[in-house]
């Protein structure tokens, strides 16, 4: 299998930050991407390692293209980049909702198409969706409706370039995730319906990732890592 990188689009910051500190921790050599200039050089400056940073624009995916241009062999490819939109239908704004669709239908894909001659028979693609798609909220809509393309998005894309693997996660609500930090309510209402009486933790998100990435019969799944958030 070829020592290629792990590629984290997203990865500046949230779960994508932790899968990249995972793989750099492991010694790979490791891409993480973010859409602001200045910060993820910064980033792969600070993570040390064979780390490096690239920028470019999910909601512009003419960015992505040449951004990617040099880049080679990519064992594994994570796309975590999200938004977290609140956008009623009742004062819905059109803007804001296809930036969103354009950032995880169009520039997820995208990235893929700009990277097919860096992916190799081995490579492996995560894909972050996540629980809205399934416990809608007043202001979801368009983040229900994203997160639940990615279920199909992964069989589609597994089934045309395969045998190239595409699995998807869809974490629940991550109690030490830093956007959870200060809402101890939504957190403690979490944790009363949740089966396991505990809260999903980065870790626990980047063990799950690591495995549909590494786990060589694994493809076209969605994965739910959410301790049975739904069950009750």
């Amino acid at each position: 299998m070829p020592d290629g990188a792990v590629m984290i689009v997203g990865g500046t910051s949230g779960l994508g930050l932790e899968v990249a500190r995972h793989y750099v921790e492991a010694g790979r050599q490791v891409i993480v991407t973010g859409h602001r200039p200045e910060h993820a050089p910064t980033v792969a400056k600070e993570l040390g390692g064979q780390t490096e940073g690239l920028v470019f624009d999910l909601t512009e995916p003419s960015t992505i293209g040449p951004a990617v241009a040099g880049v080679g062999p990519v064992d594994h490819l994570v796309l975590a980049a999200i938004s977290r939109d609140q956008n009623t239908v009742r004062e819905y704004d059109p803007e804001s909702a296809e930036r969103l669709a354009t950032m995880k239908l169009v520039g997820y894909t995208a990235t893929v198409h700009a990277l097919l001659s860096s992916l190799h028979d081995e490579s492996s693609v995560v894909l972050f969706g996540g629980r809205a798609k399934d416990r809608p909220y007043p202001g979801s809509v368009t983040v229900t409706s994203v997160n639940g393309a990615m279920s199909s998005m992964i069989r589609a894309l597994a089934t045309e370039l395969k045998p190239i693997r595409f699995n998807a996660i869809h974490p629940g609500i991550v109690g030490d995730s830093p956007y959870w930090a200060d809402k101890p309510e939504a957190l403690a209402n979490t944790l009363a319906r949740t089966p396991t009486n505990r809260l999903v933790t980065m870790a626990d998100i980047v063990d799950a990732v690591v495995f549909l990435l590494e786990n060589r019969s694994v493809d076209g799944i969605n994965l739910y890592v959410d301790g049975g958030w739904l069950l009750l």
